[in-house]
């Protein structure tokens, strides 16, 4: 019981539906008693021998109301408390999506996503039913079987009531011991079902890789196994939810049994009546229900239980991002200054970032280059606060970037990253993401400056062609240059190319650099490349490895150092002419 505790909040909240709807179930409860004790009645005025039309329609007029009572009275519980779980689920799907938009990547790192799709499915359906179907059967199970019994004793024998409750008590005992093992085992088969979502989404994702390597095979028998093992997880819930009827059905036998041996007994010395007993056994009918109710409400209520701790201790994560109450709200502006002293991942050992210092001025384009993994995407990602643990500061405007809001500081920056996520609508949907009241010019004109518009115009549905799931109908290239465009919309303070360039030709990425340098004169601009020739219009050129600059300057400055630039330069100028010659 637990649960109830648990959502304690939203019972309050929704104080006024419940009362009205737990109140309904209570009258149609009382109104359930009325059909046997009238059945009861006339049987026993036909034994006497005193059965009029009168008395026949009487009573059946009592029972049509009895019915009509019962419709109008199932009608308002349904709304209120069937009404009131979906509100919960709203309002807990509203929240895990919000708190999955808050999350930082330390989060998303630590979370599959298969997992959390689970949580915002499976777990939040199985939260609703224990506000509507664990209410209900809570309800119905204690007020009916509660009802039911006081009508028993009252209108029939306290000691035939007594003896025909004597199997009771084991089904609470039963109830207790299968419940706790019904938690145990749905928490396992949701975490199974967790599992295969995972593992579909990642299937679907990479299905290009796997047919590529002729995996298929080898992936379906992966899948297999994840699907064998929810299969094993959940014949243990469904054998465990499956004891409970067996064990009711037996009660309820015995109870039967006694009533009758005893009943019997108790006509027989005129101590009850034909008509009473025939009640009674009604009554032990009414409470079949009842007692079934108890073992799935037990079932209901373990479900939940067990998903509401999944949901809550997901939605107890806290992001690492530290937000500052008194931080600016208006958007950042002017020339950036950073000074990093060290930066170290959460699992790490040894730093990813260390004694990384430059400034940036209004206007000005710095470059980032080094080998795969010298810290290049580290450091955007530092200037995008997906992190802030780290010593050192980041000054943009004259403010640290942790003073500002997230909000103040992300719509100042268009960031483009190596990974090119397009969403499954148009292209001109995509490109003006940011600012979806865009009119056709603008993106027209964000296309052109990221070289795209042609390609776009040759599709056949021009800017309304859809581009599928992750931009699937669109080459690598292509992808990368809506993604530039729908950076370059929202005219960025800030612009970052992590790499942004490394799926287009020469010609093409010199015609996006030009044109970036024309309309992004008064803006800043940070290019992180492994093609040298994306940075070699920078104003400074930072060469990273280890997480350290070891290099620095213009790029002709860097060429008479004859360092790793150098190198690097003069190798891609090669490979270019041996292309070029190939070709």
């Amino acid at each position: 019981m637990s649960i109830f505790r648990k959502l304690g909040w939203f019972f309050k909240q929704e104080k006024r539906s419940y009362t009205i709807g737990i109140t309904s179930l209570i009258l149609v409860a009382f109104l359930q008693l009325i059909p046997p004790k009238v059945i009861g009645i006339i049987i026993d005025t036909i034994a006497d021998g005193k059965l009029k039309i009168q008395t026949v329609l009487f009573w059946v007029v009592i029972l049509v109301l009895a019915a009509i009572g019962q419709y109008v009275f199932r009608y308002v519980w349904r709304t209120h408390i069937w009404g009131s779980a979906a509100r919960l689920e709203k309002d807990l799907r509203r929240q895990l999506f919000d708190h999955f938009t808050k999350m930082d990547h330390v989060f998303y790192q630590e979370h599959r996503t298969g997992d959390l799709m689970a949580h915002a499915t499976n777990d939040l359906n199985a939260i609703q039913n224990v506000a509507g179907a664990g209410i209900l059967t809570f309800v119905d199970s204690f007020i009916t079987g509660g009802a039911t019994v006081v009508a028993m004793l009252l209108f029939v024998d306290w000691r035939l009531t007594l003896i025909a409750l004597i199997p009771m008590p084991f089904l609470g005992l039963t109830s207790r011991v299968l419940g706790s093992k019904l938690h145990d085992a749905f928490r396992e088969a949701q975490e199974a079902f967790s599992t295969i979502n995972d593992k579909t989404q990642e299937s679907i994702t990479g299905i290009k890789v796997i047919k590529t390597f002729g995996q298929e095979q080898e992936d379906i028998a992966d899948f297999q196994g994840q699907i064998d093992n929810a299969i094993v997880k959940n014949r243990r819930v469904n054998f465990l939810d499956a004891l409970f009827d067996p064990f009711i059905t037996l009660i309820i036998g015995l109870s039967y049994v006694l009533t009758i041996i005893v009943g019997g007994n108790f006509i027989m010395k005129d101590i009850i009546t034909i008509g009473q007993l025939v009640s009674f056994i009604s009554y032990i009918g009414m409470l079949v229900w009842p007692m079934f109710a108890i073992g799935r409400l037990f079932n209901v209520l373990e479900r939940g239980n067990a998903s509401y701790d999944r949901v809550s201790e997901l939605l107890g994560k806290k992001t690492h991002i530290k937000l500052n109450p008194k931080a600016q709200d208006t958007p950042a502006r002017g020339g950036l200054n950073v000074e990093i002293a060290k930066f170290q991942y959460p699992d790490d050992e040894s730093p990813a970032l260390s004694q990384i210092k430059f400034t940036l001025a209004e206007g000005e384009t710095i470059g980032i280059v080094g080998r795969t993994g010298a810290g290049k995407t580290t450091l955007m990602k530092l200037l995008l606060r997906q992190y802030d643990d780290y010593q050192g500061q980041i000054v943009y405007g004259a403010i640290d970037s942790k003073d500002y809001t997230l909000d103040a500081l992300l719509h100042s920056i268009g960031y483009v990253p190596q990974d090119h996520f397009l969403f499954s609508m148009t292209i001109r949907d995509n490109i003006r993401f940011a600012n979806s009241t865009a009119s056709q010019a603008q993106v027209e004109a964000a296309a052109r400056l990221a070289a795209i518009h042609e390609d776009i115009e040759a599709l056949p549905n021009g800017y309304d062609t859809m581009v599928g799931e992750r931009g699937v109908s669109l080459s690598g290239g292509q992808k990368q240059r809506v993604s530039i465009a729908r950076a370059l919309l929202v005219e960025p303070e800030l612009l970052i190319l992590d790499d942004a360039l490394s799926a287009v030709d020469a010609t093409t990425e010199e015609a996006i650099l030009s044109g970036l340098k024309e309309v992004r004169a008064s803006k800043t601009t940070i290019i992180s490349a492994h093609r040298l020739s994306s940075v070699m219009h920078a104003k400074e050129i930072l060469v990273l490895d280890e997480g350290k600059i070891i290099e620095r300057g213009s790029h002709e400055e860097l060429l008479a150092l004859e360092g790793w630039y150098k190198k690097m330069w003069e190798r891609q100028q090669l490979e270019a002419k041996i292309e070029g010659g190939v070709q």
